[in-house]
């Protein structure tokens, strides 16, 4: 079968071609043979028996063809691929050697070398083939591969980014099909992870250089690159060595194909190699399995004269002369001083050789292929010599079912797509001074359980410091941040923006910032949600000693003016002006002073509905009492007119009258406010940010501003008469100062409403606690202070006498 023509270079092939059949110029036409393409020099190896293995393995490169009659010409075989070759001979050798496996029957084989070319590739098992396109059942349906598809290394691949934080990266594929595919699945997993590619450059033969180094310029925060593609080892090197000043630095993540090229690749690439990632498949534990290095000591050009891969790697590696005529012709002529080769030189002294890459795929490749035959021959029954031809089509069924188990590792099989899924490791490659590799493991990746393990203390960037490298179109965005997409089509880059007023993000590189509980408030940070600050006129607050001594003062005050005037009860000045009226007035204003404890702590509904109601009733009988007082001086003065009916109106009836009454009323509207629409404990959430504002609400607006109306009403009433009676003929006239009580008290309510509108929480109380002390201590001392002074620094005037005599002098 040929290779679909996407595959543009298919390394370390075994084509299985089984049936009872002899290579090379048999007189029967052979049930299989091989078909291919011409070589300057045929690279061959062929031992007969009875069930013949194809095998078409990569050892040295192809030069390509030079000639009409397409000639490839075979250079610079590799010690590492033909250790792969020598392992192959060395497994069939075991398995014919072992009595158990396979009796009586004999594999011999049948193997080229198909120096890199893919038009030379046979497939149907393949220990090193990893092109994603040979899982297609469709067009490759006998195909077998002991390696994982590439595309499994590109999962693997998408999971080392995000481990390391890098979703700004840079790609480097081969310009032609093959590159195109592997970039484009390549693309399909980087995008379902969220993994931006900066650049992509395609390396074909001609490269333009100027328009790559500005590329790379322009982008130089993408410090990772990623080579996919089959990119071709001289233009791979011609790119390296053109733009090294521009890749100093640049980590290059390599997949396990590039394991094949290491002992070819010069100094420039060997340096963007160096301190890199590279994948391969899990390697064995030990080098040589048993009996293989004295196997591999025995290949020696003495021993095999016709094997001409065999002497012209000693030539090459040992720089000795060899035995092949042209060669020697060769090197007499241009390298004359070289000894001719020794016998005491070893494959196994070659550092290439020992490099095991692909050795267990190998091994897997033709033990599982044993098992499938073996199987095969203990379940078919005998057949004519008629239908052994269709033993290679029998054996694909074998192979799909066989399960193989090595070195008491788990049981082997093929996956529905017919390859093996293998562990991964993570190799650290470091070039020593003396040129030699260091391969060390950092990490693994498990694909069937989807794990990434890596030891980030092992791994030696090449950056300054040895720090980890950091390949970002943007920084990541902290903890209160979050990410929005700057215009374009990256979605890697993006600016970090500030948690909107009351959100949080609790992650890196959050997309959306989360909105906090009503109760809560981000912190400083915008990281984490907390308490909301309670705000009120707490027992803490330096406002709440200030009015709360204020208030005990006035009480304190008015307490000790009651005394007073209980004390002097009988004198004229207290009876004069209607005793049991003066008394009703201080109560109700020392209520009023007690009235202010309740605006203070944390407010509660029983507080919010006893606060105004409190002050309203005991303001409004105070206010009564004045309105009283005032009118009994009106209708005092009336009275003293010869023959007035006003007389009957003189007494204790007509102001406590005027009291109940006007309190009554009041009290009316608190009671159908407290049934109708309460004050309640109210919690503000959005006036103030972070703030939880504790305040009351009135409940009713109609109810609140009915109370204060109401008080308004009768200090304007009292006002109103005050005035009018200030000028009264009467010793103890109390008119002047009711007039200038009301005028405080109707200043102060009036001024409160606007700023009792334009503040919230604690300021609203420290308002309504401020027109409390002050309406009140205005009623105190523009009232009583005048009669204090009398009783106690002017008792001479405080006699009946004077009294009368004051009236009659009025008179």
């Amino acid at each position: 079968m040929a290779v679909h023509n996407s595959l543009i270079e298919l390394i370390y092939l075994i084509m299985l071609c089984v049936g009872p059949c002899r290579s090379g110029a048999l007189p029967a036409n052979p049930a299989c043979h091989l078909e291919i393409v011409k070589t300057k020099e045929e690279y061959e190896y062929i031992k007969e028996g009875d069930i013949m293995i194809g095998g078409v393995m990569t050892v040295s490169q192809s030069s390509g063809p030079r000639h009409k009659e397409r000639i490839f010409f075979c250079e610079e075989p590799s010690p590492q691929k033909y250790r792969y070759l020598v392992e192959f001979l060395f497994l069939v050798k075991e398995l014919n050697d072992n009595p158990s496996r396979l009796p009586n029957v004999t594999l011999g084989y049948h193997i080229h070398d198909s120096c890199g070319a893919s038009q030379r590739a046979l497939i149907n098992i393949s220990y090193g083939a990893t092109d994603p396109s040979l899982s297609d059942r469709v067009t490759f349906p006998y195909f077998y591969r002991t390696v994982q598809s590439e595309e499994g290394e590109y999962i693997a691949l998408c999971k080392l980014l995000k481990y390391f934080g890098w979703n700004w990266i840079g790609i480097l594929r081969s310009d032609d099909y093959s590159g195109y595919k592997d970039h484009q699945l390549l693309i399909k997993h980087l995008s379902r992870e969220g993994i931006c590619v900066a650049f992509t450059i395609s390396i074909g033969k001609k490269l333009p250089f100027k328009a790559l180094k500005k590329k790379i310029s322009t982008f130089y925060s993408a410090s990772v690159f990623i080579i996919c593609g089959d990119v071709g080892i001289s233009n791979l090197q011609s790119f390296a060595s053109n733009l090294v000043y521009y890749l100093r630095g640049k980590t290059f993540i390599f997949l396990s194909k590039w394991l094949n090229h290491v002992d070819v690749l010069n100094y420039f690439v060997l340096k963007l190699l160096h301190g890199s990632l590279l994948f391969m498949q899990k390697r064995r534990n030990d080098q040589f399995v048993p009996g293989f290095k004295e196997f591999s000591d025995s290949y020696k050009p003495s021993n095999y004269p016709e094997d001409n891969l065999l002497e012209k790697i000693w030539s090459w590696k040992f720089s000795c002369f060899s035995k092949h005529k042209y060669k020697n012709a060769y090197h007499e002529k241009m390298l004359h001083f070289l000894p001719n080769c020794s016998v005491k030189k070893n494959l196994t002294d070659l550092p290439s050789y020992l490099n095991c890459y692909h050795s267990a795929s190998l091994m897997n490749a033709v033990e599982i292929m044993s098992v499938a035959l073996t199987h095969m021959q203990n379940s078919l029954p005998k057949q004519t010599s008629q239908y052994k031809h269709m033993y290679n089509y029998q054996l694909h069924r074998y192979l799909r079912n066989v399960s193989y188990t090595s070195d008491g590792s788990p049981a082997l099989s093929f996956t529905e797509k017919r390859d093996f899924i293998y562990e991964y490791e993570i190799v650290n490659p470091q070039l020593g001074s003396n040129k030699t590799w260091t391969w060390n493991t950092v990490g693994s990746y498990v694909p069937w359980a989807q794990r990434l393990t890596l030891t980030q203390e092992k791994i030696r960037w090449k950056t300054p410091n040895h720090k980890l490298p950091i390949s970002w179109c943007s920084e990541s965005c902290v903890p209160g941040y979050r990410k929005v997409t700057r215009p374009g089509i990256y979605m890697c880059c993006y600016d970090c923006v500030w948690c909107p007023e009351g959100e949080i993000s609790n992650t890196t590189d959050s997309e959306n910032c989360i909105q906090c509980p009503k109760m809560e408030w981000p912190n400083r940070k915008k990281t984490k949600c907390i308490p909301k600050t309670e705000d009120y006129l707490s027992y803490t607050h330096i406002l709440f000693a200030f009015f709360s001594a204020t208030s005990a003062l006035f009480f304190l005050t008015s307490l000790l003016i009651l005394g007073v005037f209980i004390a002097h009860r009988k004198t004229p000045i207290v009876r004069a002006n209607n005793r049991s009226l003066s008394f009703l007035l201080l109560v109700s204003i020392k209520l009023s002073f007690l009235s202010v404890f309740l605006f203070l702590g944390r407010p509660v509904d029983i507080t919010c509905m006893l606060r105004i109601i409190t002050f309203g009733i005991t303001f409004s009988i105070a206010v009564s009492s004045l309105l009283a007082k005032t009118i009994m001086v009106c209708v005092a003065f009336k009275a003293t007119k010869p023959g007035s009916s006003w007389r009957k109106w003189l007494g204790v009836k007509l102001s406590n009258s005027v009291v109940l009454f006007c309190s009554s009323i009041q009290i009316i509207i608190c009671m159908t406010w407290l049934a109708i629409s309460p004050p309640f404990q109210e919690l503000d959430i959005h006036t103030s940010p972070g703030t939880i504002i504790i305040q009351c609400n009135e409940g009713s607006a109609i109810g609140f501003y009915s109370v204060i109306g109401y008080m308004g009403l009768l200090a304007a009433v009292s006002f109103v008469l005050a005035f009018l009676a200030r000028s009264l003929p009467d010793s103890f006239n109390e008119a002047k100062y009711i007039t200038f009580s009301m005028l405080l008290f109707c200043s102060v309510w009036i001024t409160m409403i606007p700023a009792y509108l334009s503040t919230k929480g604690k300021n609203t109380v420290c308002v309504e606690i401020f027109a409390i002390l002050t309406s009140s201590a205005g009623l105190l001392a523009c009232i009583f202070l005048p009669k204090c002074y009398i009783i106690q620094f002017r008792s001479e005037i405080n006699t009946k006498s004077q009294l009368f005599g004051n009236r009659q002098n009025q008179y």
